[in-house]
């Protein structure tokens, strides 16, 4: 398989250079060059099929022979080595709860499958690698996690100051060794505007790959549970819709590559906060990205998602051609807080806000009988505690993987301009 550039001004490359690479010389997203179905008996006899068969068929073209099958397969088991319920929620509304990982979000899928592409890749080159990644949430987490302990692999996160939940700042300050958390004056748009500008800058010493999901090795993997939900509820013979919480949109674009290797998804729901950059591209025909605005599924506050253009290679770049398969609604949070007390209430069922706001997706879109719609539950509601138990008047328990990071001394390095990352990357400490 090749990958080639949206930008498409730079030679095409392989899986392995795509990976490790991150973003191709001319800044542009690596895009592979063709996706084939995978086997119709597959789709048609779903319950039949492992997990791990499932995720090896979907992901097999993608990488090639760049990794040896059994090596491959294993990266698979211990990427998808927990659980993915659907749980019915309400009716003809179920979750799809993507929290049951090391860090408790969905980001460990992506994070685990790279970090086991780019420990085969590197295991027998002596020059050490820096992955860099910008956070505005659950992904430094994640990649923290990945990452710890593996082998010529320096880990760099940056994230927001102020603008990521207690919680996450602990999973992605705490764990040392390889990981290092630089603490920007700025919000997310800024962590990943300078991540970017790294990639493309000559006098950065460390060789540079990225763990957002602009990573091919990242992004692509997430399609992976979309079949596992649809392998859940097959046997109802609905039509299934998607409502995803999206912001920087790599998530919901890996289902969309699902549904052309052949998933039977009739729609798609790209759920957003008050960053609704893409919801008024839909709704006006003029993509005109903005600063990000802070609420509080921050996760998602992301006013120039990067995975968008993804989404137009996949669908096509005239928004009537996107509207086809794609729905897009911002919510405030106002109306995320309402809709976690309704759920709740009405259904004795604790989300997240992230979870909220996919829901309120599906209630915007307005099911039919005929139709099933889940919402990607992204994290576990202790990861938004204070929100969580302050809206609802609740105690969240907290899970063995959160108790074993809250009393731990955060370490992070502060940086207020590019410079300042660029002086990090290139001192010793890395």
């Amino acid at each position: 398989m090749n990958y080639y550039s949206l930008h498409h001004t730079s030679e095409k490359t392989s899986f392995r250079e795509a990976v490790i690479n991150g973003i191709a010389p001319d800044r542009g997203l690596y895009f592979p060059e063709n996706i084939q179905p995978i086997s119709e008996e597959i789709i048609q006899n779903i319950t039949n099929y492992s997990n791990e068969e499932i995720a090896f068929q979907a992901i097999k073209q993608f990488v090639g022979d760049e990794i040896p099958e059994e090596k491959l397969r294993e990266i698979i088991r211990e990427t998808i080595s927990f659980d993915f319920p659907v749980v019915s929620v309400d009716d003809n509304v179920a979750t799809l709860e993507l929290f049951h990982g090391p860090t408790m979000a969905f980001k460990d899928v992506g994070a685990r499958f790279m970090a086991g592409c780019l420990a085969y890749f590197n295991q027998d080159n002596e020059e050490e690698v820096t992955v860099l990644v910008a956070t505005s949430g659950d992904t430094g987490g994640a990649v923290a996690s990945g990452f710890l302990n593996a082998k010529g692999v320096n880990v760099v996160i940056l994230y927001p100051s102020g603008k990521v939940s207690e919680i996450q700042e602990k999973q992605l300050t705490t764990l040392g060794n390889n990981i290092a958390a630089l603490e920007v004056n700025g919000v997310f748009d800024d962590c990943q505007d300078m991540v970017k500008t790294a990639f493309l800058d000559t006098e950065i010493q460390p060789k540079l790959t990225s763990a957002n999901s602009i990573n091919v090795a990242r992004w692509l993997p997430q399609m992976f549970y979309y079949f596992f939900a649809y392998k859940q509820v097959a046997h109802l013979k609905k039509d299934i819709v998607f409502s995803v919480p999206s912001g920087n949109f790599g998530n919901i674009c890996a289902g969309i590559v699902a549904q052309k290797l052949g998933l039977p998804v009739k729609h798609f729901i790209a759920a957003t906060n008050v960053n609704d950059t893409v919801p008024n591209y839909l709704k006006n025909g003029e993509y005109t990205p903005k600063a990000s605005k802070a609420t509080i599924s921050n996760a998602m506050d992301v006013g120039d998602p990067s995975n968008f253009i993804r989404i137009q290679e996949l669908l096509g770049k005239e928004v009537k051609e996107l509207k086809q398969l794609l729905s897009s609604f911002s919510f405030s949070d106002q109306e995320t807080k309402e809709i976690m007390k309704s759920l709740h209430d009405k259904c004795d069922y604790i989300a997240d806000p992230h979870g909220a706001v996919g829901y309120l997706g599906l209630k915007q879109y307005e099911l039919s009988k005929e139709e099933l719609g889940i919402f990607l539950e992204t994290a576990h509601p202790v990861k938004f505690l204070d929100v969580v138990e302050e809206t609802l008047n609740v105690n969240v328990e907290i899970p063995p993987q959160i108790q074993k990071v809250m009393d731990k001394e955060k370490v992070a390095i502060k940086v207020s301009s590019y410079n300042d990352l660029k002086e990090y990357l290139n001192s010793s400490s890395v």
